[in-house]
Order: structure tokens, then sequence, then C-alpha cells
């Protein structure tokens, strides 16, 4: 059966177009993916993203169950701070990217992607009891049911938020989260998001949901900030070279191959899952890697199609997300690719229903926003 998200009436009030992504009714588009998609890079979006998965873990020792269960080292994030990590298995294998957000010296929020939060939750419940100690003073708890998400993206994001808001927005950087009021809602305002832009993540009640969700236009309208479906949040983070999970990041890699080595804390003093199988993939150095990809051309390359060498043919890879950018102009990919061909400027093909469209290996990401 498909969930709705507590926005479901105000989505369908605005005209929105639905799918159904891992289980729940969203909203995909109100009026077109460019218009949708530019708001964020020019002015604001706004985003409901209730789908998200909300675990919380919470104990004496829950800081060193977590550096036991995922590859970074939550031990070390700040109160009030947050990092990106993953749950990994016992190969290395990524079961799902996560943000874990540091509330309290003993309490942490974890958030999953919807299409997995049964599989990470039921994952850390083993590990956490598997831990030493873990069993007797750590909880896990569900709280996906008692979180709406609602999210403001792009560069006025800070003042539509502002007035809103009672929290020192000049104070809560990036990857930090603050218990706060917002339109006389008591919430937590994270300063994160997966769009490139600066802009916050908003996690309240979901009975206040609409309200905060009718507050934000009302203020916003004069800023032009408008309401974003999923397809532009597609576009907006492939432009970002953002991850998602099920196109560049799933069970068979590991996140060498993903380029986010950096994740794993080997120097961590816990022991954790995966971390001999990962240490192995590091050594040995991945066979393939994630690239960015551009086209000249007027066609895009789309998940699952071949790369190929130019010069014998030989398929060296596959793309796993692409699209015709909107902000510049032409199309985007990210693409896996035997290490040989990783070097940006490397020249390649991408076979696009038969036919060889020439493409071009590029760093990621393809856009960054301009600091202020």
């Amino acid at each position: 059966m498909t969930r709705a998200t507590p926005l479901q009436a105000e989505h369908q009030q605005l005209g929105a177009s639905f799918t159904d992504f891992a289980g729940w009714n969203m909203p995909v588009r109100y009026t077109s993916d460019i218009a949708e998609h530019t708001a964020v890079r020019t002015t604001a979006g706004l985003f409901d993203l209730s789908h998200m998965g909300e675990l919380e873990v919470i104990g004496a020792c829950a800081a060193r169950a977590l550096d036991h269960s995922l590859v970074g080292r939550p031990s070390k994030i700040g109160i009030g701070r947050a990092r990106y990590s993953m749950l990994c298995a016992e190969d290395g294998g990524i079961i799902d990217d996560l943000v874990v957000y540091r509330l309290a010296e003993d309490h942490f929020l974890i958030v999953a992607n919807a299409s997995n939060t049964d599989v990470v939750r039921d994952e850390l419940k083993q590990r956490i009891a598997a831990s030493k100690n873990g069993h007797s003073s750590t909880e896990l708890r569900d709280t996906t049911e008692d979180w709406a998400l609602i999210a403001v993206q792009g560069p006025v994001a800070v003042q539509i938020v502002g007035e809103l808001s009672d929290a020192d927005l000049d104070d809560l950087k990036y990857y930090a989260i603050t218990e706060t009021t917002l339109a006389g809602s008591n919430i937590l305002l994270a300063r994160t998001g997966y769009t490139g832009e600066d802009g916050f993540e908003i996690y309240c009640r979901p009975a206040e949901a609409p309200q905060i969700w009718a507050e934000l236009l009302r203020v916003g309208t004069p800023y032009e900030l408008k309401p974003c479906g999923l397809a532009c949040r597609d576009t907006l983070r492939l432009e970002a070279g953002m991850p998602l999970y099920g196109n560049e990041l799933s069970r068979e890699l590991t996140p060498f191959e993903a380029g986010l080595g950096r994740v794993v804390a080997f120097s961590k003093e816990e022991d954790f899952v995966g971390r001999e199988a990962l240490a192995r993939r590091r050594d040995e150095g991945a066979q393939r890697v994630l690239v960015g990809l551009t086209s000249s051309g007027r066609r895009s390359p789309r998940s699952g199609y071949a790369v190929l060498d130019p010069a014998t043919g030989r398929e060296i890879g596959a793309v796993t997300s692409g699209a015709p950018s909107p902000t510049l102009g032409h199309p985007i990919a990210m693409a896996y690719v035997d290490s040989a061909f990783e070097e940006p400027g490397t020249r390649l093909q991408v076979d696009i229903r038969g036919t060889h469209d020439d493409v071009l290996v590029v760093p990621l990401p393809f856009y960054r926003r301009q600091e202020s």
C-alpha cells in the first residue's frame, strides 16, 4: 500500500503530479521540471522529504555502538553537528548512505533513504546488540512516523527561514543542527541538503507540517520560492555530483568505487563491520570508478547505457545517472568506468539507442554554487 506524507493535501491543492517512490506517494513536479530546478539555483525551492527514514540511537554507549556499526566515527561528531556516513556489509558493500546528527552526548539521529529504512533499522539493531555493552545501555528507535521533513534550498533560503525562525542562522554552520521554533512550532533545524545550494531541512511533528509548509510559502512568495518535486531534485543533485542509492551506490559497490573512501575511518579504535574487506579494497585499488561525463550533443546518456572505449568499441562501463543540465545547458552523466579511463579529459562514447555519442570525462561535481 502506498503511503502518503502529512502534506498530501497541500500537494494536491497546488496541482502536483505524483509518483510512487519507495512506497510513498510523492510529488514529482508542480509546474515544470526546469522551472523548479531554476528556482532552486536562483531563488529557492520548497521540498517535502517526509518519506526519508529517521532512526534515533540513545544511551550511554550510543557513540561506541555507532562506531562499531558505521564506517565513520560518530563518537567524534560534536553535539549539534552532523556527518555523512555509510552502513556497509562485512564484504564492504554499501547497505545505505546516511546522515548522522548528534543531538546530545548520548542521542543520535540517523537519516536513511526511504527505500532502505527497514533494512537499516534491522541491521543497526543487530549490530548495536552485538557491540560491547551495547545491548544493555543503548536503544534504537524507529521514529520515522514521529517526524515530517521539509527542505528549503536556494540562495535566498536564509532570508525565508530567518523570517519564521528564532534561530541565529549566521551561527548555524553547514552540517549543523539546532532545536528552535519556526512558525510557532518546535522543530529541529539542520543546515544540510541534497541540491548543491545552501539551505535547511526542517524536522517537525507531522501534525504541524501543513502549517509550516503554508507559512514558508507565504513568506517565500516575495522571494519567488517555488514548491518543488522529485524530478528537479534529481537533476539538482546530479549537477552537484551527489550520489543516489540504487544508482551510484549499491550493495555491490564499496565507498572506494564511488570515490567516497574518505568517509571510512580506519584510524578509529573501535572495530567496525566491514573493516577488513574495505581495507583490502583500499589497498588493491578499485577496478571501476565513478566519473563525470559531459556531452556537446543534444541527447543525454541515461542510466544503464553502456560506456565505450572509442578506440576499440569495447564496453568499459555504464551510466548510472544522466540528464540534460538546466544550469549548464548540455547533457551530463555519472558513470562507472574501468579505472584506466578515469582521467579528466579522456574521450569516451556512450551507446544511446545504437548510436555512439561522444562524451568527455570531467571532474565531479559538474556545478558548485558561488560562495557569498
